[in-house]
């Protein structure tokens, strides 16, 4: 009977033991990847907005140093449309929308972010003569699974279209997840999210956009609530609560 006992004891030992080595392996790999993992998150980031500002091809495999020498990130304060003081490299839309203390409950969200942090970052793109010839801005909102993040490239009209780029969805693959297709994308380019009277003008269009609507957009085919909701966040983003008042400074100057 002790022998028994004996044994059982050592088996739950050595399970345990098992246990804390392989809780302490997965710690150390955890601790030892978070750089890495933090700097292809970077890389993506700047990617994408590389993307967004119609650079991609011509950083070739620089992204890093094609970013730092075309692109200058901005902290805006999204009620006001104005620049303020502030670390862009520790700022957090994800945090801060969590942060009761640094974000808002929009009074229409027609995007379904639920609250909106009360700054944002935003990207001015120099050409190579050192002028801003893109604005490029973050935008979330819903999709049919989850919540959805991308980027607007706008030629410094911000009305013109340079590109939409996802970046970060849970959508369907062959579905929502078209959102991230080249033919897609193409679509967005010279297209205007506002008509001449300043109104937010910009659709997804079921079935097919019209070639002289300069408004509209293809749907994406069987993902009618990701077209949906596509639309909406860029009516949220472009609106009062969103960039509006930073667009109507920028029209006034703002970037000047």
């Amino acid at each position: 009977m002790s022998s028994n006992k004996e044994t059982f004891g050592k088996t739950v030992g050595f399970v345990l033991a098992v246990c804390l080595v392989c809780a302490a392996l997965v710690s150390i790999s955890a601790v030892g990847l978070k750089p890495m993992q933090l700097e292809n998150k970077l890389l993506d980031k700047q990617t994408k907005i590389l993307e967004a500002a119609g650079l991609l091809d011509k950083a070739g495999k620089d992204i890093p140093g094609t970013y730092k020498k075309y692109v200058e990130a901005k902290l805006i304060e999204l009620d006001s449309g104005k620049f303020i003081e502030g670390d862009v490299n520790l700022f957090d839309e994800r945090s801060n929308a969590r942060d009761v203390t640094k974000s808002s409950k929009p009074e229409n969200d027609i995007a379904g972010i639920n609250r909106r942090s009360d700054t944002a970052v935003i990207y001015l793109v120099k050409d190579d003569a050192g002028q801003i010839d893109t604005v490029v801005l973050p935008i979330v909102g819903s999709g049919l699974w989850d919540l959805m993040f991308g980027f607007i490239g706008f030629e410094t009209d911000l009305n013109t279209v340079k590109n939409v780029i996802y970046s970060d969805h849970k959508e369907t693959p062959g579905l929502g997840a078209e959102v991230q297709n080249p033919k897609w994308i193409a679509l967005w380019k010279g297209k205007k999210m506002f008509d001449e009277q300043g109104n937010i003008a910009i659709e997804i269009v079921k079935g097919g956009a019209k070639k002289d609507n300069v408004h509209g957009v293809d749907g994406l085919s069987g993902a009618t609530l990701t077209s949906n909701g596509v639309e909406r966040t860029l009516h949220f983003w472009l609106g009062n609560e969103g960039y509006g008042p930073f667009i109507a400074n920028v029209r006034d100057g703002g970037l000047n």
